[in-house]
């Protein structure tokens, strides 16, 4: 089988491809450039934001060939090669998940002492390293503060919690964030024009806000919306793929909200029902709308350029209303698992909403006494 998933395919190469993550690049791109190299890195995140990605770009820095210690290793030589392949000799991986017990890590530590058979540096790249037992860590402790000077440590986790202070004191730390949805969506327009594949510029934005802060989600769910629009990228394949409600939807409920009308509300529901809706996602669609039209409404600004309909909606619904279904919302969310039916949890939300009137009497009587 040829293909290559694209998240593999379109892996960064170098800290120029990196996205997102600038805060990191400029940081290790500084100390390269300086020759002031730390003797270990923990690299911290969410699944799919480059923490593995940007520890193989390091040791391709630390081990390029062609042009010596650099922060822009050329990918040609047979270092940075083998390094892209994953089976550079003096770059060692390791998944510290299924590596837990000491007697690895000793193992492991064993061959720190001996200098690289073929590069600069030998790099050890532990991944989800928070997974190692007590006794691991202990076995790890003094060769992490003081190792060989050939010698550099890499190490990644999802959950840096799980740490002992004593590892975290020992190592640089860099805290990769979630990746911004227009960042998301930008890279997935430039892979698609690259592929020469057809697509619609708001499918990409569903796929970038499912993917949840992961460009990783992001290109795997890429992948499927390919395969399921036969080479194509449409935003009703991907409604349909992903179960996404339509905005026609979530304006009707912004309108039985704003004009606290419960047959509208009711029956945009049961409209919803006629599609592959998962209507937890409907409730959350609604609350980002309703954020939207709070932003708008006290600063003006347009968080979707998309939904139009924003402006309308800050004129027709009050702040105190807005905040009032925004918290309704958000513990209707969190009880729409105990509810009999995911419809019927949506439904008891919207009525909620509409049952609740926030009483001014007593705020306007106080302004007229003063």
């Amino acid at each position: 089988m040829s293909y290559q998933v694209l998240a593999r395919k379109w892996r960064p190469k170098n800290f120029q491809e990196l996205q997102g993550q600038e805060h990191v690049s400029r940081a290790l791109v500084n100390a390269i450039e300086t020759e002031r190299l730390h003797h270990a890195y923990l690299f911290t995140g969410t699944r799919g934001v480059g923490k593995t990605t940007i520890a193989r770009i390091l040791a391709k820095c630390l081990n390029c060939e062609s042009n010596g210690l650099t922060a822009t290793p050329c990918g040609e030589c047979a270092s940075c090669v083998e390094i892209d392949e994953g089976r550079f000799v003096d770059l060692i991986e390791v998944d510290a998940a299924s590596r837990t017990k000491v007697d690895d890590t000793r193992e492991l530590l064993d061959n720190v002492q001996y200098r690289p058979t073929r590069g600069r540096y030998k790099v050890y790249l532990i991944d989800e390293v928070h997974m190692l037992s007590n006794s691991s860590f202990n076995a790890l402790l003094k060769t992490l503060e003081e190792p060989p000077e050939h010698v550099i440590f890499l190490l990644a986790t999802t959950d840096p919690q799980k740490l002992p202070v004593t590892v975290l004191s020992r190592c640089l730390q860099f805290h990769l964030k979630h990746m911004d949805e227009q960042i998301i969506s930008k890279h997935l327009e430039f892979i698609l024009s690259q592929e020469s594949i057809e697509f619609e510029a708001m499918a990409l934005n569903h796929i970038a806000q499912s993917a949840e802060g992961s460009m990783r989600d992001a290109l795997s769910l890429l992948d499927q919306a390919i395969a399921f629009g036969q080479g194509s990228v449409k935003e009703d394949d991907i409604r349909q793929m992903l179960g996404t409600i339509d905005h026609q939807f979530i304006e009707r409920l912004l309108e039985a909200l704003a004009t606290k009308d419960t047959q509208l509300a009711l029956s945009a529901i049961k409209d919803m029902s006629n599609f592959p809706v998962d209507y937890a996602d409907a409730l959350k669609e609604l609350l980002n709308r309703l954020h939207q039209v709070a932003i708008f409404q006290a600063t003006g600004v347009t968080l979707d350029q998309q939904a139009q309909y924003l402006a309308d909606f800050a004129e027709k619904i009050s702040a105190a209303d807005l905040q009032l279904y925004y918290q309704l919302g958000l513990h209707a969310r969190r009880d729409l698992a105990w509810a009999a039916t995911p419809k019927q949890g949506l439904e008891m939300a919207l009525l909620r909403m509409l049952a609740f009137n926030i009483d001014n009497s007593s705020s306007n009587s106080l302004k007229k006494k003063a």
